[in-house]
């Protein structure tokens, strides 16, 4: 099997999301099985990034200070169940034309440079529209689970997603990417 990396937005994809954002470590919450499935893809021998938007910080909803604390609970969490993140990146602008804010390529960019991985070898899992115009723009290989605000992506954006491959969750997506040697239709 080759190695591939495999790049997760965070909220809606591995922790619950909130229109209100999540503001603090105790709001944290994983989904059912998030972590699981990112331990099961470390062990495999991929490579996971997090490639996240936090306008909450120039929005003045949270310092980064408590940013950092809630991703060591996320970091921590996940050394618990045996897996481990390679880089996580964010972009703390709330202005849609910050290079850095998806759906604008900008981090994936970024992340493709710091590990050294062709897009062609690397998945983007999202819950969003943007999360797929953004690996679009790289080369990389679109997914969208259904959690967070995928259902209403599903809804608002069908004839945008085109065939991009649509699971119930991220545990479902690495079910059938390890299932299937690294490979997903």
């Amino acid at each position: 099997m080759n190695s591939r990396l495999v790049i997760l937005d965070r909220d809606g994809v591995i922790n619950s999301d909130s229109d209100q954002y999540i503001r603090t470590p105790a709001e944290w919450e994983a989904l059912p099985g998030s972590l699981e499935a990112m331990a099961r893809l470390h062990q495999a021998g991929h490579r996971i990034a997090i490639a996240t938007n936090q306008s909450g910080l120039a929005r003045g909803l949270f310092d980064l200070e408590t940013l950092n604390r809630i991703h060591n609970k996320m970091f921590t969490r996940l050394r618990e169940v045996g897996g481990q993140i390679d880089l996580l990146m964010f972009c703390p602008h709330a202005d849609d034309d910050a290079p850095c804010r998806k759906p604008n390529p900008g981090m994936l960019i970024e992340i493709g440079e710091r590990l050294a991985t062709d897009p062609a070898h690397t998945i983007v899992v999202g819950d969003a529209l943007r999360d797929v115009v953004a690996a679009r723009a790289v080369g990389a290989r679109p997914i969208l689970v259904r959690t967070g605000k995928g259902e209403r992506t599903l809804a608002g954006s069908r004839a945008d997603l085109g065939n991009v491959s649509v699971y119930d969750d991220l545990a479902a997506f690495v079910d059938e990417f390890l299932k299937s040697d690294g490979e997903v239709d």
